[in-house]
Formats: C-alpha cells, structure tokens, sequence
C-alpha cells in the first residue's frame, strides 16, 4: 500500500485510448509517485484490455494499480459486451448500441471512490465524454455531477471527479494526446475494440469506428495545418 498521505488522484483506467489520455493527464499534473490507478474485469469480451491496462500503468510508472474483478455483473444484466455471442449492433431509433452496459460507470465511479478514500485521495479522473460517445447515459456530465454528489454524501468525502474530455470530440482528443507527447503509445498500446484488437481494432465496432473517425479528423487538421 503507498504512503496515503501521497496520493493525489486515481485514475479508472480500462486500457483504451480515453483512459490512457486520462492517465497521462494525472501524472503530468501530480507526478507518477501521486497517482494510482484502478481497472476492472466484468466479464467483458474484450477482456485483454486488462492487460493492456497493466502495461499501461507500469508504463506511466505510477504508485500503484489495482485490478478489481466484479463479475456478478452478467446475473444483474445482459449485453454485447458480456454476451460474447450478442451481435454488436444499434437498431434504428436506439439512443445506445447493444454494448452498453447499465450502470457501469456508476459502479466504477463508486468503487474507485472507496479506494480512493482509503488511500487519502480526492480526485477520480475519468475518460467520459458527452460530446463524442455513443449515446451511454453514463456519460453526460449531468450524471457524473449526481454520481460525485452522491459519493459525497455516502462517504464524507470531498471527492471531485475530473473529466477532462467531458466537451471533447474524439479528434480534440487525439490532439492532446499528440501534446502530451503520447500519441504514438494511444495509437500502439491501448485496445479500445470491443471486440478486442489492440490498435486500430476490428474497424467495424462502434468503438473502432469512433476512434477511427477521430483520428482521421485529427491526421487532417494537423496536416492541412502544416501546410
């Protein structure tokens, strides 16, 4: 366990390219020696980005990484994302594709709040964002404002949850990964595929396709800046 009175922030880091960002943003702020990061298996199908998480982590160098299995998730609910044999697919008119999975923020958000707590922490950082996401209620700034109220209340905490790409297209944020000077590991050493392919992904997912796109948008900003 590290010296409590030395963490600053965790970090929920699940191995993709928004969490990877996060993670950077933490320790340029506090140092690595300050952060903590936390990741969690839930039965998920692309599962790998655990691993991909712990490089992460050890990358970055920071003072510890916590792996938390909550696999009572698929007896309270069921999807693409813990239904490997579930199309991943969006019906017309849907709000959410079928990888979304209920409540999952919320019970990261509080899980990591009690870690954090523990190791004298206040902030919890985030990758959310509702202005590029694929329709999860989990992700507007309206519920991460209840969530942090909430957490508040349940420990007496003053616990503040950062989302540092809340108003973020993805593009922007493959921006800020390149000024951060991390662009090259976001694009080689993060899995945000649902189906699992690190990198690039399977291209077909909506994960993939909104990374992709992203990239795209940023690859022909920076370049029509250059010239």
């Amino acid at each position: 366990m590290p010296d409590k009175k030395n963490i600053k922030a965790v970090v929920v880091l699940s191995g993709g390219q928004d969490s990877a960002t996060c993670l950077a943003l933490a320790v340029r702020k506090y140092g690595a020696a300050q952060v903590a990061a936390i990741t969690f298996k839930y039965g998920q199908r692309h599962q790998i980005e655990t691993t991909f998480a712990k490089r992460l982590a050890k990358r970055f160098g920071v003072a510890c990484h916590k792996v938390v299995s909550m696999d009572f998730y698929k007896n309270l609910t069921t999807n693409a994302l813990l239904d490997p044999e579930m199309a991943i697919t969006k019906k017309a008119g849907a709000s959410c594709p079928s990888t979304v999975v209920e409540g999952r923020n919320a019970f990261f958000l509080l899980a990591a709040g009690v870690w954090a707590k523990s190791l004298g922490a206040t902030d919890i950082y985030t990758g959310v964002s509702q202005a590029d996401f694929s329709g999860y209620p989990d992700c507007r700034n309206v519920f991460i404002r209840s969530q942090q109220r909430m957490m508040r209340l349940a420990m007496e905490w003053p616990f503040r949850i950062v989302t540092p790409f809340m108003k973020m297209t993805k593009a922007q944020e493959w921006a800020l990964a390149a000024k951060l000077g991390i662009l090259e590991i976001v694009k080689n050493e993060t899995v945000t595929c649902y189906n699992g392919v690190p990198g690039a992904g399977c291209g077909k997912c909506p994960a993939c396709q909104l990374r992709n796109r992203g990239l795209k948008e940023f690859e022909a900003q920076a370049a029509s800046a250059r010239t």
